[in-house]
């Protein structure tokens, strides 16, 4: 058997192969593969590009959706207090992420920003609190939440405690 691996182009990998049967048959077959390169030749990029990639962000956007969803179904009385609080600081976690991707440039700034999301996750968790003991939601929905916003939490712990990792 008889292997060629060549490149075909700056991104382009082209591999080809040839066998030869015990009674002359030959077998040949050739596979080109197409490779995505960043501006460091050699590397694969793989770098997260936006805010909008990262597990953290996407998972405080569907916890405030929840969040919005539920409280529609709050009596009328709550639209101005604690409709608008918890509405407020479940966007807040997903907008304060948004942020500290923006300010990874600057160590103190980056911590701060996952710092205020942080608290506005927690903020949002004494708002479900209120929620279920006004009968607002039901247990079920109140711990979904919870686990929800703990994970975030988590999450974002876990960003400022390996945040060199995240600096440009």
């Amino acid at each position: 058997m008889r292997i060629s691996i060549y490149s075909s182009g700056y991104s382009c990998l082209s591999i080809a192969w040839y066998y030869t049967f015990g009674n002359g048959e030959v077998y040949a077959g050739e596979c080109r593969i197409q490779l995505e390169i960043n501006s460091y030749p050699g590397d694969l990029d793989m770098r997260i590009k936006t805010h909008r990639e990262l597990n953290v962000w996407n998972k405080a956007m569907d916890a405030a959706m929840t969040i919005f969803d539920v409280t529609k179904c709050f009596p009328p009385e709550e639209k101005y207090s604690m409709v608008d609080q918890i509405r407020r600081s479940s966007r807040s976690v997903a907008a304060n992420i948004a942020e500290a991707w923006r300010k990874r440039r600057y160590k103190a700034a980056f911590i701060s920003k996952l710092s205020d999301s942080e608290s506005e996750a927690c903020e949002t968790q004494v708002w479900i609190e209120f929620a279920l003991k006004c009968g607002y939601l039901s247990p079920q929905e109140a711990d979904n939440l919870n686990e929800d916003y703990e994970t975030i939490i988590r999450q974002l712990v876990t960003m400022v405690n390996k945040c060199e990792d995240w600096l440009v």
